[in-house]
C-alpha cells in the first residue's frame, strides 16, 4: 500500500501578517513548513511527500533541509488548483491512497496521521474533525441576531485522505470554489469518515496562533546527544582520509577499514545518541567484507538509523587531535562531503582541529585522535 502527502504551502496568509508568507516564519527554532514537513517524515506510512509552493518561494524551499527527498510542485491561483497540482504530480507513479494536509498545521501527530490512513481502508475518504460544542449565533452589526444548532457540527481539520483515483477524478470534475477537499469528494458523491481530530492540530491563521503553536512543539521536542570518539595508529603510507577527504601525508592511518577515525568518531557519536552502540555493533570488525571499506557507509546507515526512528540531525562537531598533516586547509571540504553524507546542511557540520601540544602519542604523532558529538531532535 503506497500513501502518499500533498502538503499545500502555495498561500501568502496575509491574515497571519509578518515579513513573510506564514509558512517560512518561525517557531521554537524551524519555519512552520519545516516543523509540517518533520511531521510527515516521521509517519511511517508515508512513501511520498509533495509539498506545493508558491513560486516566488522556489529557492526558500530548496535551501530547507528538510526538504531534501521531497518533490516540489508550484501551486496556482487558488487553493483547490495548488492541490490539483499536487494530484497530478503524482500521477506518472500513482499512490494507492493520498493524504492532503495544509502547510499551516504543523503540530500534526504521526498518531493522526495514522488515523487518517487507517480509516482509508474502510471508506474512499476520511479526515480529522472535532465536533462543534460552543453555541453558535447569528450577528449583524456588531448584535446578535439569532441562534443555530451546533447538533451535527463539526470542525474541520486536515490530513483529509483519499484514494488517490477517486479524488483525482473528484477535483477534475469539480466548478471550483470548495473550502476543501473533503467538499470536493461531496460533491462527486464519495463517502468520508470522520476521525476524531485533536485540539493541538491548530492551523496557524492570526498572529497569536505562532505562541500557542510554539509552546507545543517546544514541548514535544525529544533532544538527544552522543558522543564518539575513535584513535588510529600510523603505519605506512603517502596519505590520510579524514572526513572523507584524502590529505597527502608522508604516513597513513591503519584501521579494519579506510581508518577515518573523523568520520568513525562522528558514526558513533550518532548511534550513541540512538542508544544503538558503535560501529563494532553494526559493522564487526570479524567480517572480512568490511575489510578496507569506506567509511562513508558506516556514517550513512548511521544516518538513515536516525531518519528511521524519527530523529532529524540538528548539528554534528568533530574535533581532529594531531600535530600533522594541517586540518584547516581542508576543514571546508570536509564539512561539504559530511554534510552530503548526513543529508544536512553544511552550516550544520563543524570541522576542527587542534593539537596535545606535543603530549602523549598524538604529541609524538604515532597515531590521530577525533572527539565527535551529533545532536538529533524528533518532534
Amino acid at each position: 500500500m503506497q500513501i502518499a502527502a500533498i502538503i499545500v504551502a502555495a498561500g501568502r496568509g496575509t491574515r497571519a501578517r509578518g515579513p513573510l508568507p506564514k509558512q517560512w516564519q518561525m517557531i521554537a527554532g524551524r519555519s512552520v513548513a519545516a516543523w509540517t514537513l518533520r511531521a510527515f517524515q516521521s509517519a511511517n506510512e508515508i512513501s511520498t511527500i509533495v509539498l506545493v509552493v508558491h513560486p516566488d518561494d522556489l529557492d526558500r524551499v530548496k535551501a530547507l533541509p528538510e526538504a531534501r527527498g521531497v518533490t516540489l510542485v508550484t501551486g496556482g491561483a487558488d487553493r483547490a488548483a495548488s492541490v490539483r497540482a499536487g494530484i497530478e504530480a503524482l500521477a506518472s507513479d500513482a499512490p494507492d491512497r493520498v493524504l492532503i494536509h495544509d502547510v499551516a498545521r504543523p503540530c500534526i501527530s504521526p498518531r493522526l496521521i495514522a488515523d487518517v490512513c487507517a480509516a482509508l481502508e474502510t471508506s474512499p475518504g476520511a479526515a480529522p474533525a472535532l465536533a462543534v460544542s460552543d453555541a453558535l449565533w447569528t450577528g449583524a452589526d456588531g448584535a446578535v441576531t439569532g441562534a443555530r444548532s451546533r447538533d451535527g457540527l463539526y470542525r474541520a481539520q486536515t490530513p483529509q485522505g483519499f484514494h488517490y483515483d477517486a479524488i483525482r477524478a473528484a477535483h477534475a470534475e469539480h466548478a471550483g470554489g470548495a473550502a476543501d477537499d473533503v467538499e470536493v469528494a461531496l460533491a462527486a458523491g464519495l463517502q468520508v469518515a470522520i476521525v476524531p481530530g485533536s485540539e493541538d492540530n491548530l492551523k496557524i491563521t492570526t498572529p497569536g496562533d505562532f505562541a500557542r503553536a510554539e509552546k507545543l512543539l517546544a514541548g514535544q521536542m525529544d533532544i538527544r546527544l552522543g558522543n564518539g570518539f575513535d584513535v588510529h595508529r600510523f603505519k605506512d603510507g603517502d596519505h590520510v582520509t579524514l572526513c572523507g577527504v584524502d590529505i597527502p601525508h608522508d604516513r597513513a592511518l591503519q584501521g579494519h577499514s579506510d581508518a577515518d577515525v573523523g568520520m568513525h568518531a562522528v558514526t558513533d557519536a550518532i548511534y550513541g545518541a540512538l542508544a544503538e552502540g558503535d560501529i563494532g555493533r553494526h559493522f564487526p570488525p570479524s567480517d572480512p567484507q568490511w575489510k578496507g571499506a569506506d567509511s562513508a557507509i558506516f556514517l550513512r546507515h548511521a544516518a538513515r538509523l536516525a531518519r528511521d526512528k524519527g530523529y532529524a540531525i540538528s548539528n554534528v562537531d568533530c574535533t581532529l587531535i594531531c600535530e600533522r598533516p594541517k586540518v584547516g586547509p581542508h576543514a571546508g571540504k570536509m564539512q561539504t562531503v559530511m554534510a552530503d553524507l548526513l543529508e544536512i546542511d553544511p552550516s550544520r557540520v563543524s570541522i576542527k582541529a587542534t593539537t596535545s601540544e606535543r603530549l602523549g602519542f598524538t604529541g609524538r604523532e604515532e597515531g590521530i585522535a577525533a572527539l565527535a558529538t551529533a545532536t538529533l531532535v524528533s518532534p
